[in-house]
């Protein structure tokens, strides 16, 4: 008997709880344009590490430890927004087809873009960080594949949630004009 009252309990708690903030990835826009090499390219779903792929958002503290705000958190899952947000931008600046694994077209792209993170975090020292590792293969055309780190380090107007928003934009297009560049003539 206790089970159920237990269960109800935490049922009313949670009814309870106020929902949490969300906070949108919004992509900055690129005045970059560029001739592409390729007629059409795909994102793969870009890997974040696990406290980046979370929903809620994540800062560092001035010891170094990595901290989650549960009131606080993303509109829309990280590594899908990332994704997306890397794919329009390409698109964008290439004015060619750009895609989402998994690839929404007929036929298969030129060139696939692979995105490794293996940092994105605010600091707590005013800079957002963004490192990690991207590659570009193309099967069947006449494109090399390469290999290419990146190290992107964006500062922060202070500790605000929307600073915090804002630098991750800025980071996610330099690695975005970053691939374009690979890409491109």
């Amino acid at each position: 008997m206790l089970r159920p009252l237990t269960l109800l309990a935490f049922a009313a708690m949670t009814a309870c709880s106020a929902p949490a903030d969300r906070l949108a990835l919004t992509a900055a826009p690129s005045t970059l344009e560029l001739q592409p090499l390729v007629r059409s390219a795909m994102v793969r779903t870009v890997s974040l590490p696990t406290y980046a792929a979370a929903e809620e958002l994540a800062v560092q503290s001035p010891s170094g430890l990595i901290s989650s705000n549960q009131n606080v958190l993303w509109a829309d899952d990280p590594q899908r927004a990332i994704t997306l947000a890397i794919a329009d931008t390409l698109g964008d600046i290439l004015n060619t087809d750009v895609g989402p694994d998994p690839w929404p077209f007929i036929g298969l792209p030129d060139v696939a873009v692979d995105v490794r993170v293996t940092q994105m975090l605010a600091g707590s020292d005013g800079i957002f960080r963004l490192s990690g590792q991207y590659f570009v293969g193309g099967e069947g055309i006449d494109f090399p594949n390469s290999a290419n780190r990146f190290a992107i380090s964006q500062p922060m107007a202070d500790q605000e949630l929307s600073s915090i928003a804002n630098a991750q934009a800025a980071a996610l297009l330099t690695l975005s004009e970053d691939i374009a560049r690979r890409l491109a003539r």
